[in-house]
Order: C-alpha cells, then structure tokens, then sequence
C-alpha cells in the first residue's frame, strides 16, 4: 500500500487525534456502549471512524450498534468534507455533508472542548431478515453531546438566576459553585449546545447488512439485489414480499436493469470512452505473459500494444479485441448480433447508468454496475474502495502504478 499512501490514494485526509482529542473520543466510544481505545493516537474520517481502532478491534465497522443502527463521532470541524472511508451505507458521506450544512457553526463552538456523538436511527431495533430493508424509509439523525454539556448549562443558568436574587451576590457557597462550573465547563451561558434531530428522506441505497444488498425503490417495482448467495437463496423463499430479487452475479439482472430505465448499453458510443480502454487494457493485463518492457510503456504504446497482443493466442485476440471486431463487421452486417460476436463480460461491463437518473440514483447504480463487474480499476477506487484495496494487492507492480496515474489524473 505505500505507493498509494504516498499518491494520497490510502488513508487520505485522514485527522490525526491524540491527547484531549483522543480522551474526548473515548468518552463518545463510552456513550455508545462501547469499550474505550487504548490507542493514545489514532487517526479519523469525516464520520469518525479510525483505521487503526478498526484493527485493534478486529472490527471494520465497530462504529454499529448491530447492523440496523449506526453512529458516527465528531470532534472537529476539519472532519467536515472528508472522505468515509469504511462506509456500511450508501448515503453515510451525504449524511455528514447534511450534519455540517445544519450544524456548522454550533460543530465548531462545540468540538473546543466537547464532542459530539451521532445516532443514525432508522427506527428499526435491529434486522432480522433483508425483506425489513424495505421498511426503511426515513433516518433521523439525533445528537449527544460529550459530559451532558447541556445539562451543565441549564445548571449554570440555574445558579446566575439564584446569584442575580436578592442578596445572593454575597452569598459565598453560590460564588464557588459558579466558579467551580466555569472553570470545569467555561461560560456555556450563549452557547448552543442542544442540536435537534435531523429527519432524512431515504429511497433507494445500498447497505453491506447481510453480505451485501442495493434496495432499489423508485422504478417500475422493487428489487433486492444480493451480494450473498447464501442469503439470496434464503431470501427467494419468501412469498409474502411483492418484491423482485437477484443475486448479483445473475444475467438477468442486467437485462431488467435495462429494461426498467435504470441502466443503458449502446456499444458503438462506449466503444469510444476512456472508460472502455481502462477495461480493454485490464483485461489485456490478465492475459499478458513474458512482459519484456514496462507495463505502463507498454498500455501507453499503441506499438506495443500491438505486439503483444499478437502474441496472444487467437481466442484471447477475439475476446479482448470483440468490441471493435463487432462494430467493424456491423457496417456490412446488419443483421449480426452482438451476442454473437462481443464477449459477455463487456455486454455488463459497459453498461451504464440511464441518462433519466437523478444524481443520488445515478451514483448508487454506477456502484451497482461496478460490483457486477469490477473491471474499470477507475471506477472500483471510486464506487467500491474495499474492493479495490484487496484487488491491487494481486497486480503486477507496472499495472499499480499504471493504475495510480489513472486515478490521479481522473480524481
């Protein structure tokens, strides 16, 4: 991982937390019911989460409170921005952006000497099968903040209204607990420090809740999609749901993706994006043997390129080079079928979202397609980073940095 560490591509604007930071955290960990880091530095995203307590307690998303229920902790306004880097839900990055779009001034009073933890509820105790998914229409967002801040101001306003009563000014218990609490919690008298809860619209998402699932609710019918065989063969079982269900791995799920407006394909305008030469050129990689000259010379050379790919036996030719083999003989063949010519996994793997999307629908089915078929590395940085920090591991070294400058000069 240090070449993407060192291209900002891993860990990336990451807080670094420690000393009363680090205490603070602690105290939200407390709240939550969670038992406290003994990390005394740490680093965090823009909901909280921290890499290295991820790893302490060998669990990527300690954050949950079971899988219907998520929190998030802010201790400084400079999360405001940043990246989610271990998100269990679709919209866990849009929430953030909502939080500090309300709170941003009140973030800032507040994170100079407290924290503030964040329950995401979704009204639901906890999911006991994926059909509860579909229940889950709104999320309200509520706040707690570190020591009962708000508390302590109500006790504060309480002892300057007995202070300003009568002859209390020179009544010396009063005195010291006013000062007591000024010294333990400063001057909380015009700060606020209650946030009311935020109420979140939620349609379709995508939760990694049983291994796996995108809930897509504003087309023609409902569809569950499983990354978890297992689950789906559990979930098919049911009769009760007016719902349409897939594994991920389905063709059919492809083909009613089209079919319901929600994805498009037109092979001729695809075969024309720098996205079709990032899948081209991945699956050239897979197929390279007896590399003689760098790979990125050598996916930069059409020459090269050339050369190689005629060394490769006449099927691997065929499949790799089958979309312009397709376009080339429909000129003169009308009646040719792209079936017959263009290999399966670019028919899936140059689908795209429908142009009639909305942006929060056009994203989510962008990550969709990309998990169907993880073979843009640009797109798996971008819709599925988990994915693609395991699959970098098992590149060549050329194709890692290959792919890196994609990113960078994309990004």
């Amino acid at each position: 991982m240090d070449k993407l560490k060192a291209a900002g591509l891993y860990g990336r604007e990451l807080i670094t937390v420690s000393g009363s930071l680090a205490e603070r955290y602690n105290g939200c960990l407390t709240i939550l019911g969670m038992e406290p880091t003994a990390l005394k530095a740490f680093h965090i995203d823009g909901i909280g989460w921290s890499p290295e307590i991820a790893e302490e307690k060998e669990n990527p998303f300690y954050l949950n409170i079971g899988e219907a229920n998520s929190n998030a902790i802010v201790i400084s306004p400079n999360q405001e921005g940043n990246p989610v880097h271990m998100p269990f839900h679709s919209f866990d990055r849009d929430i953030m952006t909502t939080v500090f779009a309300a709170y941003a001034k009140e973030i800032r009073d507040i994170t100079k000497d407290a924290a503030i933890c964040i329950h995401l509820d979704q009204h639901i105790d906890t999911y006991y099968e994926p059909f509860d998914l579909l229940r889950y229409k709104q999320l309200t967002v509520s706040f707690r903040i570190l020591n009962d801040l708000a508390k302590k101001q109500k006790e504060q306003m309480e002892l300057v209204d007995e202070f300003n009563t009568a002859n209390n000014f020179i009544n010396r218990e009063i005195h010291n607990k006013l000062l007591d609490s000024a010294r333990k919690y400063g001057d909380l008298r015009d700060r606020k420090l209650e946030l009311d809860p935020l109420k979140l619209k939620i349609s379709s998402f995508y939760t990694m809740a049983f291994g796996g699932i995108f809930v897509l609710r504003d087309f023609i019918n409902d569809i569950i999609v499983f990354e978890s065989e297992e689950t789906f063969n559990k979930a098919i079982k049911d009769t009760v749901h007016d719902v349409t269900l897939f594994h991920i791995g389905h063709n059919e799920l492809t083909s009613t993706l089209v079919n319901h407006l929600i994805a498009e394909f037109d092979i001729k305008k695809a075969a024309k994006t720098k996205r079709y030469e990032r899948i081209k050129k991945h699956r050239f990689v897979q197929e390279l043997k007896n590399c003689k000259h760098p790979i990125p010379e050598v996916l930069e050379s059409p020459m090269l390129f050339k050369k190689y790919l005629n060394e490769m036996d006449v099927d691997t030719k065929k499949r790799i080079m089958s979309v312009e083999r397709y376009n080339q003989r429909k000129i003169v063949e009308r009646e040719l079928k792209i079936d017959d010519v263009v290999d399966p996994l670019y028919v899936k793997a140059l689908l795209q979202p429908h142009s009639s999307l909305e942006e929060e629908h056009n994203e989510l089915i962008w990550k969709l397609l990309t998990k169907i078929v993880p073979v843009d590395p640009l797109h798996l940085y971008w819709y599925d980073k988990k994915q693609f920090y395991e699959t970098y591991l098992t590149w060549p070294d050329g194709y890692q940095d290959w792919v890196i400058d994609r990113i960078l000069k994309n990004n």
